[in-house]
């Protein structure tokens, strides 16, 4: 799988969060007397560029809050239920919609469909997808634009486009994961020209998904 090395900007978001480099990330677990506190997101100068609110800040389960590092809105994700009936069977599943909050204004900029309820760990038949609103027009007959491969819950995974190259991968250093049991401490690398913002509204639908820091 090659890695994504775009010479254009995929503003999915706004443009303002697309650098022409690579970009490497820092996520730290909030520390919060009570669960769903959210994380923070610092670059390599320890500069905080973006934060996250769980249910434990907002009060509300299923709506998480991307903030920048100024405290101002960004993205405003909800979840959202739906269901499907196939061959006598109903098969649930959840769905997320994020929205650009920019001056009071809201519009749709992506949806995610968790994995099926009866399997939480996705496989290649069951993965995390993400779609963009509005639609891409770049041809492609799939209903989706990006997934996620790999397990979250162990910070080693990518999400990918529809052409299986990389936009972003998340890991952990292999001297903190010595030292650290826990995950709550982990890095991100955003490929030049992709939606920081973007990428990171899909994140802490993972992090609430696999009931981490966001979720109470």
């Amino acid at each position: 799988m090659a890695t994504s090395k775009p010479n254009f900007l995929l503003p999915i978001v706004s443009k303002m969060y697309c650098s022409s480099s690579q970009v490497v990330f820092v996520v730290r677990r909030r520390p919060q007397a009570v669960g769903g506190g959210g994380f923070v997101v610092t670059d390599c100068s320890q500069r905080v560029v973006f934060q996250v609110d769980g249910c434990g800040i907002l009060g509300k389960k299923g709506e998480l809050i991307l903030r920048d590092g100024d405290g101002d809105n960004i993205l405003l994700i909800r979840q959202l239920k739906g269901g499907l009936v196939q061959a006598l069977n109903i098969y649930k599943y959840k769905k997320w919609k994020g929205y650009y909050d920019y001056e009071g204004f809201q519009k749709s900029v992506f949806s995610i469909k968790e994995p099926n309820q009866n399997s939480c760990i996705p496989t290649s038949n069951n993965p995390v997808r993400i779609s963009i609103e509005p639609k891409l027009n770049n041809g492609q007959v799939r209903d989706w634009n990006f997934e996620v491969k790999g397990y979250f819950p162990d910070k080693n995974c990518s999400i990918v486009d529809s052409l299986g190259n990389i936009i972003a991968q998340v890991g952990v250093k292999e001297e903190i994961e010595k030292v650290m049991t826990s995950k709550d401490l982990y890095h991100v690398v955003v490929q030049p020209g992709i939606d920081q913002a973007f990428v990171f509204g899909v994140i802490a639908v993972l992090d609430y998904i696999y009931h981490e820091s966001t979720r109470c």
